[in-house]
């Protein structure tokens, strides 16, 4: 198979770690041939979808880990495959990207993740799809609202809706210090929606990422454990990640939306779950693919090529 990758710079990869290195590495292990290009490579030229694409080999090296090939415009449709890979933020040069991939797949091109399902699946927001398995939550810009839900609940989280990486979370304590200030500052007085969550103590054990593929779970999740003095345990913050084996709420979970998620075209979903609460459901990029195959052996990057391989045959 001729498989792209639309992705950030490959200069800016940490491949130790990097879940789409870790995709391309297997794609290449089973004989398929791997083409890059990034999101500013996309045209719209006499009505057809092409991208500036390389066609890379891996080296195996550390450092040098990739060598580039030739460099083609070819229509989107030209490839069994397209992964989208691009990480956010979420703005509307992403949202501009999704509709340039759509317009694609009505021309015979297969993009995984499905953009539209990419591009109605916020992050944050689809959570409330499944309020069953939610902590109380309020979405708002309203100062009053979201005052009156810190009233209510005491101990409480704060986060915008497009943000990556644990950015823009503030907790505030029944001691209300700073209410004020961090919701005028995320809503910017009154202009932008914002997230409010109860507080769950549960962070403290982690916050796990559980891994669904083609509506079936990976059976362990990677719980990410804040520093001391952190609410947050995004890897990019600094948590620790520890793989472990799903629990029986995290498989509940994951069973529940898996199905439902991967019918509207969401091959790779990443849902995030403090205790036994979902918080976050991650469409765009999800990652931990490494981390949890080299803490528990279970091959991640085979399980998601073998889902492709499948949507792209059929068998």
């Amino acid at each position: 198979m001729k498989i792209a990758f639309l992705a950030d710079p490959l200069s800016g990869f940490k491949i130790y770690k990097d879940s789409t290195f870790a995709m391309m590495r297997e794609a290449v292990r089973r004989g398929h041939r791997i083409h890059v290009f990034e999101q500013r490579h996309l045209v719209l030229d006499e009505g057809v979808v092409t991208a500036e694409a390389t066609e890379i080999r891996l080296t195996g090296d550390a450092d040098d880990w990739y060598e580039e090939g030739d460099t083609d415009i070819v229509p989107l449709s030209a490839f069994d495959a397209v992964l989208q890979r691009k990480d956010p933020p979420f703005d509307m040069e992403y949202v501009y990207g999704t509709y340039l991939l759509e317009l694609a797949e009505r021309q015979g091109a297969r993009v995984i993740n499905k953009p539209s399902a990419i591009r109605d699946h916020n992050e944050k927001l689809t959570i409330a799809e499944f309020s069953q398995f939610t902590s109380p939550t309020l979405v708002s810009s309203s100062g009053t609202r979201l005052r009156a839900f810190h009233a209510e609940h005491g101990d409480v989280i704060f986060k915008p809706l497009d943000g990556m990486g644990g950015a823009g979370i503030f907790r505030v304590k029944d001691d209300g210090l700073n209410l004020g200030s961090i919701i005028e500052t995320l809503t910017e007085n009154g202009a932008r929606t914002i997230m409010a969550q109860k507080y769950i103590p549960a962070i403290v054990k982690g916050d796990k990422r559980v891994l669904v593929i083609d509506g079936k779970p990976v059976p362990f999740s990677l719980a990410r454990i804040p520093q001391a003095g952190e609410v947050r345990g995004n890897l990019a913050a600094g948590g620790t990640g520890v793989a472990q084996p799903l629990s029986e709420r995290d498989r509940e979970i994951a069973e529940s939306l898996g199905p439902a998620l991967a019918a509207r075209g969401l091959l790779l979903v990443g849902l995030d779950v403090i205790g036994d609460f979902l918080t976050e459901v991650n469409v765009t990029s999800p990652t931990c693919f490494q981390e949890i195959t080299d803490q528990t052996g279970f091959d991640v990057a085979a399980m998601f090529i073998d889902a492709v391989e499948k949507r792209v045959t059929g068998n």
